[in-house]
């Protein structure tokens, strides 16, 4: 079959390549360069040089599964490393990282009630919040009602749990109030949040991301069309006509479109009455991330400092927009002497004279509506010889992407190389209740 890919991040990029083996695939990338959220940065320093990545930087050994199997096949080279998170709230005022040392930085705080109580709180979280699962009355709160039924103070909403889940979902804490309560615990329970003792191993591609988006990119060889925004995408009776910016028209016998929600709908010339709800149900958070080496934009205190690192400035504006610190050094094993951050959302504007680049993403956000959306997703997949794939259709990370790839592929018949239990797109919607083994472990990045 030719098959045309629209977007080349880790869903439309991993499409293409399972599919490339046995069918002609054209992938499609609007950007000068391929991988999306997988976009690695050399930066200069001195006389020494850096590759940095940007936006997916690290995995774990328990919770991407096929990503880890991707990467063996194609001899993707990882080294690993150390996750480690900390809050710096109220300007500075407030810090602490997650481990015993972390938790008593500032040794005064354990003097005050309501830093106490807030440890109290996250013990109490992590011991009773799995109930709710269970009980009928807990079924369709959001996360914020729920800890205001169960009676959370503030210091464990605004300095614990809210900026851990920012944190995971890059979204502003409105917007993680608002998260239906049973897919947050469930998420917690399938990636073993509730448990302090969890640690699993984390790894970072050896050279950065484009390591291996450069080996799946290889198999397609001169098909791939670059800074190449498609207008439009028309079925017809006998295939699909994707219509190029120049104003080319090729027939394809499907399309996968590995696209946001409202991209996708801006692509199809006829979408359904089902297409359009289904995908407009998905909204995306803009994020600002900034490639530097001010030191400023980390905690005040060094001995805090860890390899994600939240920062509020104490204004609790709930409606703003998640600012994180990634320390690269920790996370990439750079040398020390060259400390590199990239952040996400800056307070303040790090030094000019210290910025090396901006970049601009998209994360999904999870409400009910697209929560609801994904278990009917299934019933669109292959339609009019269209498939849909992203990150979207899980919980938003890298590994949901790569595992939407391979439904779509495994819908169109591929065999995947490695043993694999995704089902295919067109049958059956586990984006919701299944295992989507991908997000972070916080608490075992609190562990250090």
């Amino acid at each position: 079959m030719r098959i045309a890919v629209i977007g080349s991040g880790i869903a439309g990029l991993g499409a293409a390549w399972l599919l490339a083996k046995e069918h002609e695939v054209t992938l499609y990338e609007r950007d000068v360069r391929l991988g999306g959220h997988s976009n690695t940065i050399d930066i200069q320093y001195g006389d020494r040089s850096f590759p940095i990545d940007t936006g997916f930087i690290v995995y774990n050994s328990a919770n991407y599964p096929n990503l880890i199997r991707l990467f063996n096949h194609i001899g993707v080279s990882t080294d690993g490393t150390n996750m480690s998170f900390s809050v710096s709230a109220l300007g500075g005022d407030l810090e602490y990282e997650g481990s015993l040392l972390g938790a008593v930085a500032q040794p005064i705080n354990l003097l005050k009630p309501w830093y106490l109580g807030m440890w109290r709180d996250t013990i109490r979280f992590y011991k009773t919040a799995p109930a709710s699962l269970e009980n009928p009355d807990d079924a369709n709160l959001t996360l914020g009602t729920y800890l205001d039924r169960q009676g959370y103070g503030d210091a464990f909403r605004m300095h614990h749990i809210l900026p851990m889940a920012a944190a995971i979902w890059s979204c502003p804490i409105d917007t993680m109030l608002a998260f239906p309560l049973r897919s947050f615990v469930r998420f917690f329970i399938n990636h073993g949040l509730f448990s302090l003792t969890s640690r699993p191993q984390w790894r970072t591609v050896t050279g950065g991301s484009r390591v291996y988006v450069k080996k799946l990119a290889d198999r397609l060889g001169n098909r791939v069309r670059l800074d190449e925004p498609i207008c439009s995408v028309r079925r017809l009776e006998g295939g699909v006509l994707v219509k190029e910016k120049c104003g080319k028209h090729t027939l394809y016998d499907q399309v996968i479109i590995g696209a946001h929600g409202d991209q996708t709908i801006a692509m199809l010339e006829d979408p359904s009455d089902q297409e359009l709800k289904l995908l407009s149900a998905f909204r995306y958070q803009k994020n600002i991330a900034v490639l530097h080496r001010d030191p400023h934009l980390m905690p005040r205190r060094r001995h805090v400092w860890a390899s994600w690192n939240y920062l509020s400035n104490g204004d609790q504006n709930q409606k703003e927009r998640v600012s994180l610190t990634y320390w690269m050094n920790k996370l990439q094993n750079i040398d020390r002497r060259y400390p590199v951050f990239v952040t996400m959302n800056p307070l303040t504007e790090p030094d000019p004279a210290l910025t090396f680049a901006t970049f601009n993403y998209e994360h999904p956000i999870f409400d009910s509506r697209a929560l609801d959306a994904q278990e009917l997703l299934p019933a669109i997949q292959g339609t009019n010889r269209t498939w849909y794939c992203g990150s979207y259709c899980g919980y938003g990370f890298h590994e949901d992407g790569l595992k939407s790839a391979i439904a779509v592929a495994r819908g169109l018949g591929a065999e995947i190389p490695w043993l694999c239990n995704v089902t295919p797109a067109n049958e059956l919607s586990s984006c919701r209740t299944g295992h989507i083994n991908d997000a972070p472990n916080i608490l075992s990045i609190m562990g250090g």
